[in-house]
């Protein structure tokens, strides 16, 4: 079988696995759309049109946050590396198996600076700060090889992004064969005598917290059975949001942003960190206050003694090391323990309540309806708005990939395109977009993608007069706002031009109409909720 490498190279996607791209065709690329066509040499692969290569690598993006499964983008070189860069470095920031396959110009013009078309002098360094590898093919034999690389480490490693491109001529360079995906590593074990002497560690605590980030969302089962068995209070990270159910009565949910929280975080005696960086995003503090022993455990070699030296350092993958963990913790009586835990995260909870702004008040209110007319095993695809940074510690999911909020490169326009991606990877899953009036016009373009697709998408506008968190914080600051009172669109008008329903609810009622239809509807609606509402008062 004879074929271009850019058809070979989708063939190899398929092989592994990848069964959608997101991306816009251009002239670089026209050799790897061979492989898109449906002709005798193309991969089984659907592409997924975008309006901007930043929506593309944000919809790549939304199918790993939805799957855990790659999420791959296919763009020009160029400019569709530098828009798409966004998406890597959330990417990046979040541990998410993102692929990013671009063309580059041709090999020999690399590093000339001779002002090709779409030109970057040399493109891999653009992103090598945002991918755990990027690197060019230089001929059409690198590429099965830079693919097993790239797969082996969402496979075996923290499961960071990967950029390959592909210069022009050697997408056309002709190869014979069926490239074969190679066999992938497994993740590593935890050292013997770590897990023993973590177990001990909690079996002696009075006060044991469990702080969870997105590197455990595959250890529910055994988080789950491990806080049973020892009492610790959990604190999840955004990322970390319902790898154990938010409602459980020993979980304070991705709180580490509320004073209240972080108080009774100071005065754990052992803290087990397990897939979480600790990171500022969370908190939006430099640094915790952590008094107790702490005890890491991450695949994730660097996490154990960066910011926070462990005292115990376990590297390894959370699933099967929390399963090891629950059973060592078998034969503990922590009633005493689990009993002061539930009365201290309910008291905090109250606490919580008591404190919230008028503004989180709202928001609060809102969440509510929505937990009461959304599905159970709705996800969420968050952007940056306040309404998220409120649902990240005041509303409940059950599982883990139910809650999108990237934190921690925290940029905006992702809501609405991680939702596409999370769709067209679990059709059958209710998503909903939760956006910001600022920040959904950063990718609004990306709604004809959802419609033209069909996609029965709640999207649901949180109109509150421009940016709002920066409105506040320049107020805060005593200083004389600037660039954050733009003039925004008739929402309605602009998503029915965009061939999609759109309601302004007046009442709650409406609005739960407006959803409950909009969950089964024939295309995207959008929906779009004033703060000032009075129904929200």
């Amino acid at each position: 079988m004879s074929m271009t490498c850019g058809e070979a190279t989708m063939r190899l996607l398929a092989n592994y696995g990848v069964t959608t791209v997101f991306g816009i065709p251009g002239v670089h690329t026209l050799d790897i759309c061979r492989g898109l066509t449906g002709g005798g040499n193309s991969g089984a692969l659907r592409h997924v049109q975008t309006r901007n290569e930043q929506g593309a690598g944000f919809m790549a993006e939304g199918w790993a946050r939805a799957t855990g499964e790659v999420g791959v983008a296919v763009v020009i070189s160029g400019p569709g590396v530098t828009n798409a860069a966004t998406a890597l470095g959330q990417c990046y920031a979040d541990s998410l198996p993102m692929l990013l396959i671009s063309a580059e110009p041709d090999s020999h013009t690399i590093g000339k600076g001779w002002g090709v078309l779409h030109e970057i002098t040399e493109q891999k360094k653009v992103t090598e700060p945002l991918t755990a590898l990027s690197a060019t093919a230089r001929r059409a034999a690198d590429v099965p090889e830079l693919l097993a690389q790239a797969f082996s480490i969402f496979a075996s490693q923290r499961p960071r992004p990967v950029h390959i491109s592909l210069p022009m001529d050697v997408q056309a360079e002709m190869v014979e064969g069926d490239w074969q995906p190679v066999r992938l590593p497994d993740r590593p074990e935890p050292a013997a005598g770590k897990l023993p002497t973590a177990a001990a560690m909690l079996k002696d605590a009075q006060r044991p917290v469990i702080m969870v980030g997105g590197g455990a969302t595959e250890a529910s089962g055994g988080l789950a059975k491990a806080v049973e068995r020892c009492g610790a209070v959990v604190i999840s990270s955004t990322a970390g949001k319902g790898i154990l159910p938010d409602d459980h009565p020993l979980h304070l949910s991705g709180s580490t942003v509320r004073p209240e929280v972080r108080d009774y975080l100071a005065t754990a005696d052992v803290i087990l960190a397990v897939g979480t960086e600790l990171a500022e995003t969370d908190s939006f503090v430099e640094r915790l206050e952590l008094n107790g022993d702490l005890i890491r455990l991450d695949i994730d070699p660097h996490k154990i003694n960066d910011f926070y030296p462990a005292t115990l350092g376990i590297i390894g993958d959370a699933g099967p090391s929390m399963d090891d963990l629950a059973a060592y913790l078998s034969d503990h009586d922590c009633r005493a323990v689990r009993a002061a835990g539930t009365a201290a995260v309910a008291s905090i909870r109250e606490q919580i309540r008591a404190n919230l702004t008028v503004s989180e008040r709202k928001h609060l209110k809102f969440l509510n309806i929505l937990r009461e007319v959304a599905p159970e095993r709705t996800v969420f695809s968050g952007d940056a708005c306040q309404l998220v940074y409120t649902g990240a510690f005041a509303f409940d999911v059950q599982k883990p990939r139910q809650w999108f909020y990237p934190a921690g490169f925290c940029a905006l326009g992702n809501g609405l395109p991680n939702a596409v991606g999370a769709k067209m990877a679990r059709p059958e899953t209710p998503v909903v977009v939760l956006a910001g009036d600022g920040g959904f016009m950063f990718t609004m373009p990306e709604l004809m993608v959802a419609a033209e697709l069909g996609l029965s998408l709640p999207i649901i506008i949180w109109e509150n007069g421009g940016l709002k968190q920066i409105q506040d914080d320049m107020d805060l600051r005593s200083i004389q706002r600037v660039g954050v009172d733009g003039m925004n669109p008739d929402f309605v008008a602009l998503a029915q031009a965009c061939q999609c329903h759109a309601h302004r609810p007046e009442s709650e009622k409406a609005f739960r109409n407006a959803f409950g239809a909009a969950l089964s509807a024939d295309r995207p609606t959008v929906i779009v909720v004033q703060e000032e509402a009075e129904w929200l008062r």
